[in-house]
């Protein structure tokens, strides 16, 4: 099988991972006898330094064309002083509404080789956790209305929370449809004994689960969600939630895992294609130092395998090759002291995954 796949490397360490897992897709592509093509285009700052916008129309026309898209990261200190509507970060939120991206799956897993990189206690992480995050990715505060207006106390700032019915909707299919290839358990996180918004979420949420009579249904105020997930993260099977609360929930989740620069992230909406990317930002300090993490980047390229293409046998080859090398006790620096020896470089973390793959 062929496909083309658009990357968007961006800023800091972003060329860096995207080029580890396009070596570990290339050889996933021959050991099973497909072909990929690459095709790159700029993104964030990257993208404001060539042509002065964060998403320059070129790098959606681009990714419209693909078969899928992996990006790596945006943003920096160097583009800090940039006016809202063209900050780096502002072309991941053009990107994902100009693809039709209302999904965000964010998976939290703790890996049995780094149970000792996570913040828990052992009675609290057990034998480990598996939770999948889904949240909603192109509506809510994020997209809402926003601007200044004089108020009681002078000048102040506002954003709008909004949802409608349909975009509730189909998140919620979204999480039950995965809960069902999971361990059928849905909790949605709300706010709705304060917000409106929350409140038809929340009664939208219920009229789905009706038509899901396997799965087992519940409700959670997000503050306690936050509680929650660092008390007994083992409760949770599928979390499905707004654009806000789950931005914030899965920074959470990822850090209890032991290191952010572990997990995936794929964006997908209502055709095959998908946004594939680590959920780890750029990290300017150590660009180009050959120091990062590469494994979020290179499970999001096997989440895409997966979901995009289709090819389940070819993501579970790239995830069982990454558990080798983890569980061989190869570690990059943000994980050094769950292993042995002296930190990998981005590099020899990439050629230990090939050599496993």
């Amino acid at each position: 099988m062929e496909f083309n796949i658009a990357l968007l490397k961006g800023d800091g360490i972003g060329p860096e991972i995207v080029d580890s897992a396009v070596a570990v897709l290339e050889k996933t592509a021959v050991k099973f006898g497909h072909k990929f093509n690459f095709t790159p285009y700029l993104i964030g700052g990257c993208a404001i330094d060539s042509t002065g916008l964060p998403l320059p129309q070129e790098t959606v026309d681009g990714c419209l064309a693909s078969d899928s898209v992996l990006l790596g990261a945006v943003g920096g200190p160097k583009w800090d002083d940039q006016p809202g509507d063209k900050r780096p970060e502002k072309a991941l939120l053009g990107i994902r509404s100009a693809l039709g991206l209302f999904t965000n799956l964010r998976p939290a897993t703790l890996y049995p080789a780094l149970r000792a990189a996570s913040p828990l206690k052992d009675e609290i992480v057990g034998d480990g956790f598996d939770i999948m995050i889904v949240r909603e990715l192109t509506g809510g505060i994020y997209f809402g209305d926003r601007g200044y207006r004089e108020g009681n106390y002078g000048r102040e700032a506002y954003d709008t929370e909004a949802y409608s019915v349909t975009e509730i909707e189909r998140i919620g299919r979204v999480a039950f449809d995965t809960a069902m290839k999971r361990n059928k358990r849905v909790t949605s996180i709300d706010k709705a004994n304060v917000l409106e918004s929350s409140r038809l979420w929340r009664k939208t949420m219920h009229a789905l689960a009706e038509e899901y009579p396997e799965v087992e249904y519940s409700d959670m105020f997000v503050d306690n969600a936050a509680m929650q997930l660092v008390r007994n993260p083992r409760q949770f099977d599928v979390i499905v939630t707004s654009n806000m609360f789950g931005d914030i929930l899965s920074d959470e989740a990822s850090q209890i895992t032991g290191s952010i620069g572990m997990l995936a992230s794929a964006s997908l909406g209502a055709s095959s294609r998908g946004m594939y990317e680590p959920i780890h930002g750029s990290a300017p300090d150590i660009a180009g130092q050959n120091k990062a993490n590469p494994i979020a980047t290179i499970l999001s390229g096997a989440m895409m395998l997966r979901y995009s293409f289709g090819l389940a046998k070819e993501a579970e080859a790239i995830e069982r090759a990454v558990d080798k090398v983890l569980n061989d006790g190869w570690r990059t620096a943000d994980l050094i002291g769950t292993g042995s020896g002296a930190p990998l470089t981005c590099t020899e973390m990439t050629e230990k995954i090939l050599g496993a793959l």
